[in-house]
């Protein structure tokens, strides 16, 4: 459950080392949820070095409320980060796909109960996003009778349009830190292109990590096994340096 009371369902995927301390929050993309194939398969990659933790977010599978496309969601990101600590995990990074990205970098920049560490991969920089096929699709799906429509047969149950726009992740990314963030992004992306991947760097003032990938195209389909675990290896190493700061900080 959101602190806003919205109804979320996903899954928990135990670790397959046997001792960890460690948990991935993932945040997928725009129309996907957890049991699509190619995101179950990112998951269970994930599970290879820690435990997952993943939720429908809303509007989308079996979550309730309806969908606003990555602006309440940070709560619905919150909402697993809190349950990967109720279960025990010490260490929790924020892994986010897309819109799942978007939301990962608005939740580490405005959310009091921060991750240890964030991997946004194939981010928008802002809103409002047309200059390729594929996002002119998404917004015929957002802004169009018909299109939401045909994103309700998609499984997405959209709200309605922002009435206040919220920050965009170009705004905020410069918060996260001292939280250790990666931005990877694919060169072949065909929804973002890498310019929003150097321009959130470039906002984060250096104190991110940016991998361009050659020959990646976007999010969660296009995520090799090789790629996951880069990922998950990265993310293991920064949040372990980034508890032990936090608990010397606090003795």
């Amino acid at each position: 459950m959101s602190h806003d009371a919205v109804r979320l369902h996903g899954v928990h995927v135990r670790s397959t080392p046997s001792v960890t301390d460690l948990a991935f929050v993932v945040g997928h993309g725009f129309t996907n949820h957890v049991r699509k194939p190619f995101v179950s398969r990112v998951l269970h990659r994930l599970a290879r070095h820690g435990g997952v933790v993943a939720l429908d977010f809303r509007g989308h599978g079996r979550s309730g409320g309806r969908s606003t496309v990555g602006g309440d969601e940070i709560h619905d990101l919150a909402a697993g980060v809190s349950l990967a600590r109720e279960l025990g995990y010490r260490r929790v990074a924020t892994v986010g796909f897309s819109m799942g990205a978007s939301i990962a970098l608005r939740h580490a920049g405005l959310h009091d109960d921060r991750p240890d560490a964030v991997a946004a991969v194939s981010a928008p920089s802002r809103w409002w996003v047309r200059d390729t096929v594929a996002m002119r699709r998404v917004h015929w799906l957002l802004e169009q009778p018909h299109g939401r429509l045909a994103a309700r047969a998609l499984g997405v149950r959209l709200g309605p349009p922002w009435r206040t726009t919220p920050e965009s992740p170009l705004e905020v990314v410069h918060r996260i830190t001292p939280t250790p963030l990666l931005i990877v992004h694919g060169e072949q992306d065909h929804y973002f292109g890498p310019a929003h991947a150097v321009a959130l760097h470039r906002a984060a003032g250096g104190a991110a990590e940016l991998w361009l990938e050659p020959g990646v195209r976007h999010a969660e389909s296009s995520m090799t096994p090789a790629l996951v675990d880069r990922i998950a290896t990265w993310l293991d190493e920064h949040t372990s340096q980034h508890h032990t700061d936090r608990t010397e900080g606090r003795r």
